[in-house]
């Protein structure tokens, strides 16, 4: 009778042990699933911000660095503060043109170059941010431009 007791308890014992080493791999599956979602996220912001970056420097290269022209074709607004120009273009989760109430990301190029001379070498800043604070990407812009005297 103890021989048939203790063939049942080993036959337990593996049982547990089975069920213990497939409950530590489906953890580790799932922490990996975890993380490969995670990073293909930040992968899709981050080539999004890329392709927003390169629509906001072309963009700045064909209106010869008006910010105003600017502002109107990617969807977003200028702004004028502390002598600098400033073009905000909002982007929701998904990446379409919002309004700040609803943004996730943010683009932002701001001008550094002085307002002066009737042809002369404009340049600014752009960069595309989570509104968390997260800078994405960041780029220097140039291009020739004309103002009025």
């Amino acid at each position: 009778m103890s021989n048939r007791r203790s063939r049942s308890a080993l036959f337990l014992m593996e049982q547990l042990i089975v069920v213990a080493v497939f409950a530590v791999c489906a953890a580790a599956c799932v922490k990996i699933l975890t993380y490969s979602y995670f990073m293909a996220s930040d992968t899709r912001d981050t080539s999004n911000a890329i392709h927003a970056a390169e629509s906001g420097a072309e963009c700045y290269k064909a209106v010869s660095g008006d910010l105003g022209k600017m502002a109107e074709i990617l969807g977003g607004k200028a702004v004028e503060a502390d002598g600098n120009s400033t073009v905000v273009v909002f982007y929701d989760d998904k990446w379409l043109v919002c309004d700040e109430d609803s943004a996730a990301f943010r683009l932002l190029m701001v001008s550094t170059t002085p307002k002066s001379g009737t042809q002369t070498l404009l340049s600014g800043e752009l960069s595309v941010e989570k509104l968390t604070g997260n800078v994405i990407i960041e780029l220097t812009v140039a291009t020739l431009g004309r103002f009025a005297q």
